[in-house]
């Protein structure tokens, strides 16, 4: 007895049977295509995390005391992941350098700034980057630390540009609509303005330690922190006041 041909299909059938065949095939594709996505996150998240981790290990122990080991051990990852994420400790302090920026201006773009309002929208601005510096020791500390290379680091960055440039353009467009008003004196400086701000602060706050021991008070109390806010604000005020008469103009 011959075994019986198998049923001939139709063109119906041929082609529920090519398009369940297809389906298979883009879904095993749509799972392939998912799986380098679910490893890029995960991998984002492993760098995100070292990059905390040396946040963290830099500001405490400085440039040459942030080994290697200690970071990695402080991330719960392993030293050659340090090396496959940023290539070096250098190009890692790079990173953290540029971390630290990034999260100020991501901080600074959430600021509600009104144009109408220049003075109050300038003392917001005040505001922010004292109360940012008190809340984010490690900020000032890395940047103590690098100050102290010189800045031969961040030098190295190809994104160093990209951090100021946000902070001196928001400045800028709140004197340049108050200078429009007549509420600030013409001819202010955004870079100049910026200084002064970011040096009453950090100088402060670098330093408050041995000032406390030199001037015999401490300085990291609420009320003495609160104090100085409106010392700078007071300060920046009446830098940018018409009624200020400039001691001397550009290159005198």
């Amino acid at each position: 007895m011959t075994n019986a041909a198998p049923p001939r299909r139709n063109a119906g059938q041929r082609s529920v049977a090519a398009r369940s065949a297809t389906a298979r095939g883009t879904a095993a594709g749509s799972v392939a295509a998912r799986r380098p996505g679910a490893r890029e996150l995960a991998a984002q998240a492993s760098r995100e995390n070292i990059l905390r981790a040396a946040v963290k290990v830099f500001a405490r122990y400085g440039y040459e005391g942030g080994r290697v080991e200690k970071i990695s051990r402080a991330a719960k990852s392993y030293d050659r992941m340090i090396y496959y994420y940023f290539g070096s400790k250098e190009a890692l302090f790079i990173a953290v350098i540029e971390e630290i920026y990034r999260r100020f201006n991501e901080a600074e773009a959430r600021l509600e700034i009104d144009a109408d309002d220049p003075v109050g929208s300038l003392q917001t601005i005040v505001r922010f980057v004292w109360s940012y510096y008190c809340r984010n020791p490690e900020f000032i500390t890395l940047l103590n630390v690098e100050n102290l290379h010189r800045g031969k680091h961040i030098s190295k960055s190809r994104r160093a540009g990209e951090y100021s440039s946000p902070t001196i353009g928001l400045l800028d467009g709140v004197l340049q609509s108050g200078m429009a008003s007549g509420d600030f004196r013409p001819g202010l400086s955004a870079r100049d303005v910026y200084l002064m701000i970011a040096s009453l602060g950090y100088f402060y706050l670098s330093n408050r330690h041995t000032l406390s021991v030199f001037l015999n008070e401490q300085l990291e109390t609420p009320a003495a922190l609160a104090h100085w806010e409106r010392f700078i604000i007071d300060a920046v005020m009446r830098q940018v006041s018409p009624a200020l008469q400039p001691a001397h103009a550009d290159g005198d």
